[in-house]
């Protein structure tokens, strides 16, 4: 009676994000993996022909969450969302405990509405249009002559953003990774006004060695791979990077954590702000954090969006030192 007492009072005290995220936490634990399913499954079916289309165009052209496509009985996609939401509710949950405001645990809330329910309007407002992408300033806001690190650096456009936040002065050097040749030259030309970046076609894994690109007409979304396509060098960052490192973005098609284990090193040592993108694969959700965590204690962690209202990506994990 005692413990039933305390519950009521809990959930009495309780402010709608908390009330509205352990309502879904409770909804998946007392759900059977099939049952959790088929809720997905009738949720997606129950949405107009437009809404169906687009998810079932963009999971066939970005191939990292599985196969959509009720016309044939394709599932892949919402099978493996909801045996990741099963399995790891508990994971879910020590996440959303380790958030450190409640804008980013009413993101974590909007992501599973969105993998439960196709709840675009939540989505939508979670989306951070205050700052540019990665650089909230609410929680990072100076950096003065930083070493920074920026993995899936693209064209350029993220230490653009960061010279534009921050100022020219706020930062000394600037190591940015990119697999794809053509993009490189393009960030050469984007970035020819700023001084002491470091240029790397390298992959950035978990040790060194050798992979390969894995082109698929998309050049943002390129890949690497154990086998075909271009050889390409890959390093891990302890052992690429001598310097003491301020800040490491990683945006990488999904081999974030594997780039993060290469780094142990200086996540222990330097206490790097870090801003790593977690939406290209499911287990990334909660995994990330875990494993930073589990490196360095003497961290804050909050999640910030910058995505549209369809599919949660663009989900990018902060962790900055307490």
């Amino acid at each position: 009676l005692y413990t039933y007492l305390i519950n009521i009072i809990g959930r009495f005290f309780m402010n709608k994000v908390d009330n509205e995220f352990n309502l879904i936490i409770n909804e998946i634990k007392n759900s059977s993996y099939e049952e959790l399913l088929g809720k997905i499954k009738l949720n997606f079916l129950c949405l107009p022909y437009i809404y169906q289309h687009s998810l079932e165009e963009y999971f066939k052209k970005y191939k990292f969450w599985g196969s959509l496509d009720h016309a044939i009985g394709a599932f892949d996609e919402i099978e493996k969302k909801a045996k990741m939401l099963k399995n790891h509710y508990k994971d879910i949950v020590w996440l959303y405990n380790k958030l450190s405001d409640y804008f980013s645990k009413f993101i974590l809330l909007a992501v599973l509405k969105n993998y439960l329910y196709y709840d675009f309007v939540s989505l939508d407002k979670a989306s951070d249009k205050k700052y540019k992408h990665y650089f909230d300033l609410d929680l990072v806001p100076n950096f003065n002559n930083a070493t920074i690190v920026d993995v899936g650096a693209y064209t350029g456009d993220s230490i653009l953003d960061f010279v534009d936040t921050y100022g020219a002065k706020s930062y000394k050097k600037a190591y940015c990774y990119e697999i794809t040749l053509e993009v490189l030259e393009q960030m050469k030309g984007n970035l020819s006004k700023l001084s002491n970046i470091i240029y790397k076609n390298k992959a950035v894994k978990n040790k060194n060695g050798r992979v390969f690109l894995d082109e698929n007409g998309d050049l943002s979304s390129n890949r690497t791979s154990r086998r075909g396509g271009l050889p390409l060098e890959c390093v891990s960052l302890d052992g690429d990077i001598k310097d003491k490192i301020d800040l490491i973005k990683m945006d990488i098609e999904g081999d974030e954590l594997s780039a993060l284990k290469g780094a142990k090193k200086h996540i222990e040592q330097d206490s790097p702000v870090l801003l790593i993108s977690i939406y290209h694969k499911n287990e990334h959700l909660w995994q990330i954090a875990k494993f930073i965590s589990s490196v360095n204690k003497n961290y804050k962690y909050f999640l910030r969006y910058y995505g549209g209202n369809l599919y949660p990506t663009e989900l990018v994990l902060f962790a900055i030192k307490k």
